[in-house]
């Protein structure tokens, strides 16, 4: 009964406790680049924090990217302060598998990530991501300050015009505002980069094949 799926939100009332000063141990180093996992970061930095389904195929993703200094994966957006993998599978923390970007504006911006974001993955699906259901594989993408907060409104107002031309529902993805260092719980280490330990480990990452024109080189 652990892993049963959950296609619906937990309240808060009915969370799982977790445990308050007992943070999850982070690796020193990232597994592919060698950059750390916690920060503080170099000046003029960024983070993002986005969700779109299972966290290992995502985080791959975003460490490929030219201008990405660091990722890391973790549970957002619930109300279990430092869940395991294992209570945010029950569906009882209010969590989604979240990764964390660190990236340089200078190099790419945060509408670039939005891109990838948004076309890589299905926001249409509500509380799950093609075979993955429970709510921890819900759509959402957090903000960290009010200006990445107006990018995600608009490129999601975008991203839904060019679903609706091809047919495609209402995007279901969830949108806030999130503090990193206190908001976001990072996985356990055998979860951060996974996929680089792991090469031939599940990746249910597949988008829509709908692209979404944002701005590119802005």
């Amino acid at each position: 009964m652990l892993f049963r799926k959950h296609a619906s939100m937990v309240t808060e009332q009915d969370a799982l406790p977790g445990r308050l000063d007992q943070q999850m141990p982070v690796p020193d180093q990232h597994h592919v680049n060698g950059n750390p996992l916690v920060g503080p970061w170099p000046d003029g930095f960024e983070v993002a924090v986005v969700a779109m389904g299972c966290f290992w195929g995502a985080e791959r993703m975003f460490w490929t990217l030219d201008g990405v200094y660091s990722t890391f994966v973790g549970y957002a957006g619930g109300f279990t302060p430092n869940p395991t993998y294992e209570e945010t599978c029950t569906g009882r923390t209010g969590h989604t598998e979240a990764v964390g970007i660190v990236f340089d504006p200078d190099v790419i911006s945060y509408e670039q990530i939005l891109k990838v974001f948004w076309e890589n993955h299905d926001p249409t699906q509500g509380m799950r991501q093609g075979n993955d259901i429970g709510s921890q594989y819900r759509s959402a993408v957090f903000a960290t300050d009010d200006a990445q907060l107006a990018a995600i409104e608009s490129t999601r107002e975008t991203f839904q015009a060019q679903l609706d031309a091809k047919g495609y529902g209402e995007i279901t993805t969830e949108v806030g505002l999130i503090d990193p260092a206190t908001t976001f719980f990072y996985a356990e280490p055998y979860h951060q980069q996974y996929l680089a330990k792991n090469p031939n480990g599940y990746c249910g990452i597949g988008g829509t094949g709908v692209s979404c024109p944002i701005g590119i080189g802005s």
